[in-house]
């Protein structure tokens, strides 16, 4: 397992439900399948896209499953997330995914309730500790979880623990972290979450990655081949065509996971945009949006063959 497979682009995979609610896993399969073949480095499963706060324990297990499965033998990593709150259930989860044949975990800190810094970092500690041999992305997301960790908090994590090799930057703005990480001791790498929205920033101070969504991952994987290849104009303007549609979508999470599910049924990568309950439902307004986008970029956006 090298760094590299993790970088790139590594989107987050969303989970196809049916009309009644229930996961479907063949189109889960598929969503795997078509994402693998787009080019990526990685995939995560679950995160906020995968609405992992959703899915029982039986669900998320057999979908991780599933992944597992798919990318057996392929050069593009999987990497299962430990969101878990209670430490001692992180733990188990850490090393069952591990021992299933997981490349790499993505690890949340706990945040509901506001658990004290000192239990966050302990948390922490405590899932890196129980897989040592594994690399692990530590999602750091203080919009979305209010947990802060300071970058030299998360650099003394990793002077202590060689396996926290990546971190998944989703602070506003992130590239002052990707910055403070990069140029620290010892540098940490860093994966763009937030849908892309600063790629541009975090692609200038060197991130090794971006984590979107996977509804229209294509795009993500052009930038990132325009500027590796240096055509950095070409990379720039195609992010600056999609930045409207970003920032609108994501002025709240559940509104964007919609949105990209809408974009995904009407590609016919899933049979239904259906999120489950809680949910934030597209209006008039938005739904156009999503129209407008699929006629924009059409061309990069092919419908998806089964």
């Amino acid at each position: 397992m090298t760094p590299g497979r993790i970088g790139g682009v590594a989107p987050v995979l969303e989970v196809p439900f049916t009309i009644a609610g229930e996961v479907d896993e063949a189109g889960f399969a598929r969503v795997v399948d078509h994402v693998l073949g787009t080019g990526v480095t990685a995939v995560m499963f679950p995160g906020f896209a995968s609405e992992f706060h959703k899915l029982d324990d039986a669900e998320r297990d057999r979908l991780t499953g599933i992944l597992l499965e798919r990318t057996a033998g392929r050069e593009a990593a999987a990497i299962v997330s430990v969101p878990d709150h209670a430490t001692a259930i992180a733990v188990r989860r850490a090393r069952a995914a591990v021992g299933a044949g997981a490349d790499a975990i993505n690890l949340l800190p706990p945040h509901f309730l506001s658990p004290p810094g000192a239990q966050v970092l302990a948390h922490v500690e405590a899932v890196l500790d129980a897989v040592p041999s594994t690399p692990v992305v530590l999602q750091y997301a203080p919009a979305q979880t209010g947990t802060v960790l300071s970058p030299r908090s998360i650099r003394d994590l990793a002077g202590r623990h060689p396996n926290l090799r990546f971190v998944k930057v989703e602070a506003v703005p992130p590239g002052p972290v990707i910055t403070a990480l990069g140029d620290g001791d010892p540098p940490i790498p860093c994966l763009v979450g937030y849908a892309g929205v600063q790629l541009p920033d975090a692609l200038r101070r060197g991130t090794a990655g971006v984590q979107p969504g996977c509804s229209f991952v294509e795009l993500y994987v052009r930038i990132w081949d325009l500027w590796s290849a240096g055509d950095t104009d070409a990379a720039l303007a195609l992010h600056t065509r999609m930045l409207p549609y970003l920032a609108s979508w994501m002025q709240d999470v559940e509104l964007v996971i919609q949105a990209e599910k809408t974009i995904s049924q009407r590609r016919g990568l899933i049979d239904h945009d259906v999120c489950r309950a809680p949910y934030r439902p597209l209006d008039a307004y938005e739904s156009a949006l999503v129209e407008r986008f699929l006629d924009e970029f059409g061309d990069l956006l092919p419908p998806v063959t089964r």
